[in-house]
């Protein structure tokens, strides 16, 4: 375990297809972790282990390893880029302090680079950009540097220029030490051996570029003086500034979240990774560069902080579990404190005490068990049973609960039902262990049907979750069409209706007791979140079942007064009710609770829901008129098409129910040749004029 100042934590992140998991596959080659590079399309990439995601050609789960550079540790987490594998990005950079973020030279800025570098901005994760691609056809390395400014509302500072030869990309031009770096070694990818330490060759700025490179290197070192002082001052004399103090001027903007550096390269061809590597060790942060993470005391809610100390009391954030042949592998980031095999620890969440199996350094799917781990550290661990995706770890002696995780709702369903009935328990099993993996995946179960209602980010997520019940375990199932995650909430404006519900009877001899009165209107925000319960002054439930209480009306919310789909964006206050000390019991008020919720929903004005996605198409301009008609007959609204050379780029939002099979239509508008991706933008009620054509009948 090294010093806390030579540890990165990475995350390699970007849009599909941009070549997050090429970019990876070179820095574990000339890091010297692995001795070949693996290939995407070939179905050897070490970071794409996954048997689905060899097939597929995309990154499916995110994964983790560690590899060496300039004495530095950098644990790196290559992410999904598909949309419907989001909440793995989202769980990887809640405990990164740094990332990659991939562009595609040709495309540009892309629809899912905007929401990773959202959630980059969420959890406060500085970046670098590595403009990928570069060698291909109609590459444009400033248009791409330029939508960073314009699409995410960064700012870019360009580090590099890429120069070529004959055509061929050949290498790049390092603005700030005036130099170029040829690549030699470009022709060694796709497997060819070569020693790791011939590196890019350092050579003369070519001539075709010198002008350019010129204006381009003035207006980084006037951007960068606006960062340092001292900077300042050299360049206002007229003075030419030490490469060193550049470089510190790029990692104050960096660690500020001020600007974004831009390098450049061709992965697949092995260019610009060596600087890119140097880059992440420069200007990204370490551990004692983010400081103290800030949590709350479970028992007082008082705010805490807590420095990245290997002496400290233990803190560690569990950010994923991973379903294993012997047994649940959590991955955990560990802030403060050391943690060693056999340790206890105490899960404020749950309230229970855990206790550590084995710690394990990651790489991709192999596992190296070691005896400790300190601040900084990425470690997957066993022996866990009472923890789950986002729970806070830490010495009970001195509590504390870290921010959790935000995790979508599900956008869309299917019904499935086994093939066998004796393949019933083993589903369910099954069911629950893909559930616990994945957050964003929701399954419920229909005793009455014998079927079950699978929640997914999209049709590929839930595709993917099949061939894993088959493939991982064993399971047989039919999967039916998918449809449209309905949501139900409350009218915005409604007034709050009330409900009143009474028990008292007497079972096996005991005589039940429970009153409760509520009134159940829209939340501050409608539509927005699952049913907040309050307990309002004159509440008169017991304390000790309220937790209770509070947890049937929850589940009762599941299903919505009008049509049966979950109830959201409600406020529910307990206003009344009765207590009698000698016969309350927790059946009775929760019987009581549920009666007066549904008393109240069948008075309350409800809306139905249903997702809105933002698309992007990327299209060829002689097929963007048909495209565009296209999604005007799907009812979209085209906000925006935009010229790209002979490329039309047409943005807007859709309702999802719109759009079920689109990738099919897209392709054959445009004999193959558009592209298009999607992703959530919220729900909006559906018009009522539309709920008969949908087969949806007022209940």
């Amino acid at each position: 375990m090294g010093s806390l100042a030579c540890i990165r934590n990475l995350g390699i992140v970007a849009h599909i297809d941009a070549g997050k998991t090429t970019v990876s596959e070179r820095l574990l080659y000339f890091s010297g972790v692995e001795h070949r590079i693996g290939e995407v399309d070939e179905g050897t990439a070490t970071m794409d282990y996954l048997a689905e995601e060899r097939e597929r050609g995309i990154t499916i789960a995110a994964a983790a390893t560690t590899i060496p550079w300039r004495g530095h540790s950098i644990h790196l987490i290559d992410t999904p880029g598909h949309v419907d594998f989001t909440v793995e990005v989202e769980r990887s950079l809640r405990v990164l302090d740094g990332a990659v973020l991939v562009v595609d030279a040709v495309a540009g800025v892309q629809a899912q680079s905007e929401t990773v570098w959202r959630q980059l901005r969420r959890h406060h994760v500085p970046a670098v950009a590595f403009v990928n691609k570069c060698d291909r056809a109609g590459a444009d390395f400033l248009a791409a540097a330029a939508s960073l400014e314009r699409r995410l509302g960064a700012r870019p500072l360009l580090l590099q220029y890429p120069y070529f030869e004959d055509g061929h990309l050949v290498g790049v031009v390092d603005l700030l030490g005036q130099r170029a770096l040829e690549f030699a070694h470009a022709s060694a990818a796709h497997g060819h051996s070569h020693e790791h330490e011939d590196g890019p060759r350092v050579v003369p700025i070519p001539p075709a570029v010198a002008d350019e490179v010129g204006v381009l290197r003035s207006e980084l070192v006037d951007a960068l003086a606006e960062f340092d002082d001292a900077l300042m001052a050299t360049v206002l004399d007229g003075r030419e500034p030490s490469v060193e103090a550049l470089r510190a001027a790029v990692r104050v903007a960096v660690l500020s979240e001020s600007a974004l550096p831009v390098l450049c390269g061709a992965a697949l061809r092995s260019i610009g990774i060596e600087p890119l590597l140097d880059a992440v060790v420069d200007y990204l942060p370490s551990p004692l560069d983010v400081g103290a993470v800030r949590g709350v005391d479970p028992n007082t809610g008082a705010v805490l902080e807590r420095a990245p100390e290997p002496d400290g009391a233990l803190l560690a954030l569990a950010f994923k579990v991973q379903a294993d042949a012997h047994g649940d592998v959590h991955f955990l980031r560990i802030y403060a404190g050391k943690l060693r095999a056999g340790a206890h620890l105490y899960n404020p969440r749950s309230r229970a005490h855990e206790r550590v199996g084995r710690i394990l350094r990651v790489h991709a799917d192999a596992h190296i068990a070691i005896e400790e781990a300190g601040p900084g550290e990425i470690v997957a661990v066993t022996g866990l049973h009472h923890t789950t995706t986002g729970d806070t770890l830490c010495d009970e002696r001195a509590p504390i609960v870290l921010e959790s995780l935000t995790v979508p709702e599900p956008v869309i369903e299917m019904v499935l039902e086994p093939r066998s009935t004796l393949d019933r328990d083993k589903l369910r099993h099954a069911l629950k262990r893909l559930e616990r993996e994945d957050p964003t995946f929701h399954q419920r179960e229909d005793e009455a049907s014998g079927q079950w209602l699978l929640g997914g980010m999209g049709e590929l997520h839930l595709e993917v979750a099949l061939h894993r019940l088959q493939r991982d375990y064993g399971v047989e199932a039919a999967m039916g069409r998918p449809r449209v995650a309905y949501r139900e909430a409350p009218q915005a404006g409604a007034a709050p209706a009330r409900g009143v519900g009474r028990v008292e009877r007497m079972i096996n001899g005991h005589e039940v007791f429970g009153a409760v009165e509520l009134e159940l209107g829209p939340g501050e925000r409608s539509g927005d979140g699952a049913l907040r319960v309050e307990w309002g002054s004159g509440a008169a439930v017991p304390l000790a079942l309220r937790p209770a209480v509070a947890q049937a009306l929850a589940d009762s919310a599941q299903s919505g007064p009008r049509l049966g789909f979950p109830l959201v964006g409600a406020r529910l206050v307990v206003t009344g009710g009765e207590s009698r000390p000698k016969t309350d019991t927790e059946l009775g008020f929760v019987q009581a609770a549920v009666m007066a919720l549904r008393e109240a929903s069948e008075h309350l004005p409800i809306d139905l829901l249903e997702p809105l996605m933002a698309f992007e198409v990327e299209t060829p301009a002689e097929f963007s008129s048909g495209i565009i008609a296209d999604l005007n007959a799907r009812r979209a609204e085209v906000e925006s098409v935009e010229s790209a050379g002979n490329l039309r780029i047409v943005r807007g939002k859709v309702a999802l129910a719109r759009m079920f099979g689109y990738s099919t239509a897209v392709r054959s508008l445009s004999q193959g040749r558009a592209s298009f991706s999607m992703v959530p933008a919220g729900f909006r009620p559906v018009p009522e004029s539309e709920l008969a054509e949908r087969g949806l009948a007022l209940a």
